[in-house]
């Protein structure tokens, strides 16, 4: 991110450019830029609603931002050959604006207040946001003498807009860059680098003229913005199977197929993590969500509903990353502060998932599977309904195979024992509907519960 600055003042004090001459070409790196800027805020778009990542979902909103403003100020350039230079850079200063507030809001935590309301709008997000760079495009257009933008024009306007973007931008940065070194997400790391070389393109902006070569730096910094997130894109999902194939599974019933679709490689690597710290449980993720999108199903849930469990049910368990090895496969009984550590992992999953942009379903799965329907269970002893629904889906898969499991410190119980226990527990531990619905699915799908309870090394085959 230096190195764009030191380039910045090489080139800049190589003297003026022809802006005739100049224009011409500027206009192809402009149209470039957005071109690609749209394709990436599509694609982004399209995984973002696929993975259900809420920072995602803006990353797409900041490069679509990024599009329509740079279009606009490459229409605006051939004014630059009359002296007028207002509407083109309010064009320019716009594209880093709001590509700014939306990186800057992917940078937040998917429980803050401002990014929990807007996940309640994302079904219409992007529409939305669409019609408004329209309107916002149009009247700039067509009222370019409009006091704010004289303001924004201005040496004031520049400078305060010049700090609150450089503020924004660098706390983005950091948020982002502290949660790839914890996750290892590669969409962070090129939102690091875009954000970054956004910053100097800002200052670039203010502190030259079309006139001279440094102007050329803003554009290819932008230029740079959208290539960074295109490779990482690309190398994230380049073995994933084509769009419409993914587009299809989500409508499937098959959870081997509902769970394909939500492997991509940071869930995965975040799933191996945490079996790795428990051989016991190998698989164990897998057939929780298994188990828990057939409950669902039965249940009547939307398509939403279900795709949080595909995604949160893989992870649940994500906070035992935390929890010491000796504690987690003690064969022995387990002392006070050994379980404490044990009632911490829904908390610390939870924190550690809400960093890196799932959304408030899946997080509701990762914090309070563990609570029970009579108010004892952990970490918020949340009574009856005020359980999320889908963690109490996910509860009764949870026990389920956790029951037919070996464990550390006991063998596998036979299914007709888990049962047993899941029936005598429902109205204290688990949502009576959801374990009648469990009792529906078990006497009518005996070869699915046959055929699960048969191979609980399967994940290892699913994630090779």
């Amino acid at each position: 991110m230096v190195i764009p600055i030191l380039f910045y003042f090489w080139i800049s004090s190589l003297g003026r450019s022809n802006p005739s001459s100049t224009i011409s070409s500027l206009i192809v790196v402009i149209a470039i830029v957005a071109i690609l800027a749209i394709v990436i805020s599509v694609a982004i778009g399209i995984v973002a609603q696929k993975v259900r990542n809420i920072k995602l979902i803006f990353v797409s909103l900041a490069y679509a931002s990024l599009a329509a403003m740079v279009l606009l100020h490459g229409l605006a350039l051939p004014a630059l050959l009359n002296e007028n230079l207002q509407n083109s850079y309010i064009y320019a200063q716009l594209s880093l604006v709001l590509s700014t507030v939306w990186l800057w809001l992917s940078s937040l935590s998917a429980d803050h207040r401002l990014v929990r309301w807007l996940t309640t709008k994302k079904s219409y997000l992007l529409t939305t946001w669409c019609i408004v760079l329209v309107i916002l495009g149009t009247i700039i257009w067509v009222f370019p003498d409009h006091h704010f933008l004289d303001f924004m024009y201005s040496e004031m306007g520049k400078r305060i807009i010049t700090l609150l973007i450089l503020l924004f931008n660098t706390w983005a940065v950091y948020r982002h860059l502290i949660t790839y070194m914890a996750s290892r997400f590669s969409i962070q790391l090129a939102i690091v680098y875009s954000t970054g070389w956004m910053n100097t393109a800002q200052i670039v902006l203010i502190t030259t003229s079309p006139s001279n070569l440094g102007w050329w730096v803003y554009h290819i910094l932008l230029f740079l913005s959208v290539i960074a997130v295109t490779l990482m894109i690309l190398g994230e999902y380049k073995q994933a199977e084509s769009l419409s194939v993914s587009v299809k599974r989500l409508y499937r019933a098959d959870p081997d197929s509902w769970i394909q679709t939500y492997l991509t490689p940071s869930v995965k690597d975040l799933v191996l993590k945490t079996e790795s710290k428990d051989a016991y449980t190998a698989g164990h993720n897998y057939r929780v969500t298994v188990y828990a999108l057939k409950l669902g199903e039965e249940l009547g849930l939307s398509s939403a509903q279900l795709r949080s469990i595909a995604q949160g049910g893989l992870v649940h368990d994500v906070g035992k990353l935390h929890i010491p090895d000796y504690v987690l496969n003690k064969p022995g009984k387990l002392t006070d502060s050994e379980r404490q550590l044990i009632e911490k992992h829904p908390v610390d999953g939870y924190n550690m998932c809400k960093r890196v942009g799932f959304m408030i379903e899946e997080l509701a799965i990762i914090r309070s599977h563990h609570e029970k329907w009579n108010g004892t269970g952990y970490p918020d002893r949340l009574v009856g309904e005020d359980i999320p629904l889908v963690a109490r889906v996910t509860a009764v898969a949870d026990v389920y195979d956790a029951l037919t499991s070996s464990r550390s410190y006991r063998k596998a119980m036979s299914h007709e024992k888990a049962m047993s226990i899941l029936l005598e527990d429902s109205g204290s531990h688990f949502d009576p509907k959801c374990i009648e619905a469990w009792k529906k699915i078990v006497e009518e799908e005996k070869d699915f519960f046959e055929r699960m309870l048969s191979n609980h090394t399967v994940m290892k085959r699913v994630l090779s």
